[in-house]
């Protein structure tokens, strides 16, 4: 279809059929209008013109676990970034997002990460292009538009659900759509680590491209085991919370540095790389010399990746049982672990500000005794907590995080059930 075409089967009601992927349908359909008129104007007429959407991503479980070979639990969420796109035969990639300049991307000089700048999105673009060809995928020129909810910095992965969906555009224009969303999920990393600069895990990218809540077990992590769990948040009457405390992550890179680091001293003290295969045990019996040697806040870092590990495979099966108070009592343990153990709720460079401790605190108070969960989300030290609510309680908890924070600074979510899409109307 055309651009006229689409817009009058969206006004048509056709984005209905996608119900599964939003809440408010009158919305998004014009949301979805205004991108393709917004494309028109750039762009220009194009014959064919398709749809695509990725989700954003939540940590579930597993606080920096990824990075020692550990498990996670992650979910997709209800807020994605929507692209509208062409095909073109000049070998010329033109992706323009929302409020910033436009990507223009040679694919003739796809093959050398230095031609793009470290931490831009034209990098971004350029390593999954790079990254298609070297897994024998096809590849061409396309121009796109997009627009996103998944804000940056808002702690639900603006930057996989970005290469995501430029892997998404490309298997479906060039692939017929038959790569595995998995597959484009380690693209996308790769394009992360090697391009971009940012030596992330899999977790964000495989979130946001599988879609639903994901359990990933990163024992071998060139090829980790993803296991898709079919289970409704929304269906059991809960609501996915995610709290922007707006704290300041400037000059933070120390701090999250040093959890890789120090789990990873442990793991050298026991001959290994990482910490996963090491017991508790082993550690325990280790500790003297573990506490002279690497110190104690290694140790406790260690204890925890131990224990999250356990927590997140037992979370896992909860879920899939469909037994909430043990998911929760996961959920609730996870957060203790991380501000005891972990010791990510705040940086000790800065301990005046406290946000997610305050945020931890407060949310206690609504919710503690009452069939809800809270925890810090992803890395820590600033920027989000997670809390899961009942829907009865979320109108409270909004207004009173909300006062604490600002006005809009709760994310009233859901999780979703598919990845990256291609919108078929």
């Amino acid at each position: 279809m055309n651009a006229k075409e689409l817009i009058e089967k969206l006004k048509g009601g056709a984005l209905a059929k996608h119900a599964d992927l939003y809440r408010d349908i009158a919305a998004e359909t014009e949301r979805y209008v205004g991108a393709i008129e917004r494309f028109t104007e750039l762009f220009g007429e194009r014959n064919e013109v398709f749809l695509f959407s990725v989700p954003g991503r939540s940590e579930i479980s597993g606080n920096h676990t990824d990075h020692n070979h550990g498990c996670v639990l992650a979910g997709a969420i209800d807020r994605d970034v929507i692209a509208v796109a062409a095909k073109t035969d000049d070998g010329v990639i033109r992706l323009q997002s929302e409020g910033y300049p436009e990507d223009r991307i040679l694919l003739s000089e796809t093959s050398d990460p230095s031609s793009q700048p470290d931490f831009s999105s034209g990098a971004l673009i350029a390593g999954m292009v790079d990254g298609f060809r070297k897994r024998g995928l096809p590849v061409g020129g396309f121009v796109a538009y997009t627009v996103t909810e998944v804000l940056k910095g808002s702690g639900i992965s603006s930057s996989a659900a970005f290469e995501v969906m430029v892997g998404n555009i490309l298997n479906h224009l060039y692939g017929e759509g038959k790569t595995d969303n998995a597959e484009i999920a380690k693209i996308a990393q790769y394009s992360e680590n090697v391009w971009f600069g940012k030596p992330s895990g899999l977790m964000d990218q495989t979130a946001c491209a599988v879609g639903g809540f994901v359990y990933i077990d990163f024992a071998d992590p060139k090829a980790p085991l993803i296991e898709p769990i079919p289970f409704s948040l929304s269906d059991a009457g809960y609501d996915l919370m995610i709290v922007n405390t707006g704290g300041n992550h400037a000059d933070l890179n120390a701090d999250y540095a040093s959890i890789p680091a120090e789990m990873k001293s442990v793991a050298a003290y026991f001959g290994k790389e990482t910490l996963r295969g090491i017991d508790e045990s082993e550690l325990l019996s280790n500790a003297p010399i573990l506490r002279r040697t690497v110190g104690d806040r290694a140790l406790l870092r260690a204890l925890h990746f131990v224990r999250e590990n356990r927590r997140v495979e037992k979370q896992a099966a909860a879920l899939k049982g469909g037994d909430l108070t043990s998911f929760f009592a996961g959920v609730n343990e996870s957060g203790r672990s991380s501000f005891m153990y972990l010791q990510n709720v705040y940086t000790n460079q800065n301990v005046a500000e406290q946000g997610l401790s305050l945020a931890l605190a407060v949310s206690d108070g609504l919710l503690s005794d009452k069939g809800c969960a809270f925890r810090v989300h992803g890395g820590g030290f600033a920027g989000t907590i997670q809390a899961f609510v009942k829907r009865e309680l979320s109108e409270e908890y909004t207004a009173v995080l909300d006062s604490v924070f600002g006005t809009g600074s709760v994310m009233r979510l859901s999780i979703r059930p598919r990845g990256a899409v291609k919108i078929d109307l």
